[in-house]
């Protein structure tokens, strides 16, 4: 895969995962196309590259338990459940969530568990977690989320920079330390919710 994707296990699973079944059917023909597709709700499915790169910043090697936060189609949970142990996925609208679930339970992925709710909260009864993938962009890292994590995992969150959002990655390194390491320029839906941005 072109543009800095070079973990193998995330090569493979975006190669297993049939995209298709995540997009409306009438969309269906332009599923494989590296770019963004709406998918109801004002909601997008994020463009394979992104989603690749979302994964591979996460690091994971295969027995992780993961927050999704932003299910949205169910697409990028899916590569995270081929990817790791256990997703915990959250998505705000209740539509999108069963459509997802739907799908997850068509392809066997029964390493996912669904909720419905304010994703910048996180899911407080499941954490820590070892790492958390946030598939919406935020104004600023949503403190609950980051206490969640557990010391050395990462959060994998688009930030806004005043112009556009930035793929960021933060660690928890000890206590409520954190780094923060900035990646690419990304473009993702407004992540909505108390600690976030208002509908």
């Amino acid at each position: 895969m072109a543009k800095g994707v070079d973990d193998k296990r995330v090569i493979e699973a975006m190669l297993k995962v049939p995209r298709h079944l995540f997009v409306e059917p009438a969309l269906a023909e332009l599923a494989y196309n590296d770019h963004a597709t709406p998918i109801g709700s004002s909601q997008t499915i994020t463009q394979p590259y992104t989603v690749a790169i979302l994964a591979q910043e996460a690091e994971l090697k295969g027995d992780e338990c993961v927050l999704e936060v932003g299910t949205g189609s169910g697409y990028t949970t899916s590569i995270l459940a081929l990817l790791c142990q256990r997703v915990y996925t959250i998505e705000r609208i209740n539509s999108l969530s069963n459509k997802a679930r739907k799908i997850f339970n068509k392809l066997g992925y029964n390493n996912i568990v669904c909720f419905t709710g304010d994703g910048t909260i996180g899911i407080a009864k499941h954490a820590p977690y070892d790492a958390i993938v946030v598939t919406a962009g935020a104004p600023k890292v949503p403190i609950p989320l980051a206490k969640q994590l557990k010391p050395q995992a990462r959060m994998v969150i688009p930030l806004d920079n005043g112009t556009g959002q930035i793929m960021t990655v933060v660690t928890r390194t000890k206590g409520m330390h954190f780094k923060v390491d900035k990646k690419a320029d990304c473009s993702f839906v407004p992540l909505i919710g108390k600690h976030g941005w208002s509908k």
